[in-house]
């Protein structure tokens, strides 16, 4: 396949405002899967971003990428991202904490999928889910 045939995903990946080890493993497998285009909507910022800039940033993607090693550590700011994404009707996959294969149950719930860390699984889950 071409890659100017090749369709860029839009996602936003949940963050804590700063890059973290999760957050930068994801976006290295995603970028490094062949065949595989996306756009992160996610913007880093180390100020505590304001709500209405963290709905448009959910509001551009079609898949939320939900690390849930970021909601154990970071409670408040995940959830506030899972809010939103809730109220916008976005598809939710969740990824385990690394190296792991526990997920909290409000998570579960609240999932389209719940995956681990491997890329075709996670770029499986994402084509699935994608909204149009």
């Amino acid at each position: 396949m071409f890659e100017s045939e090749l369709k860029v995903h839009k996602l936003f990946i949940s963050h804590i405002g700063e890059n973290e080890k999760e957050y930068d493993l994801i976006n290295e497998k995603l970028s490094s899967a062949h065949e595989f285009e996306y756009k992160n909507f996610s913007i880093l910022k180390k100020d505590k971003l304001e709500e209405k800039e963290l709905q448009k940033q959910i509001e551009s993607a079609n898949v939320v990428i939900i690390l849930s090693g970021l909601y154990n550590n970071y409670n408040n700011i995940i959830k506030n991202q899972i809010d939103i994404s809730m109220k916008l009707n976005k598809p939710i996959i969740v990824i385990r904490p690394y190296g792991m294969e526990d997920v909290p149950p409000e998570l579960e719930e609240i999932a389209a999928e719940v995956i681990g860390w491997n890329a075709p699984c996670v770029i499986d889950a994402i084509e699935e889910n994608y909204l149009e």
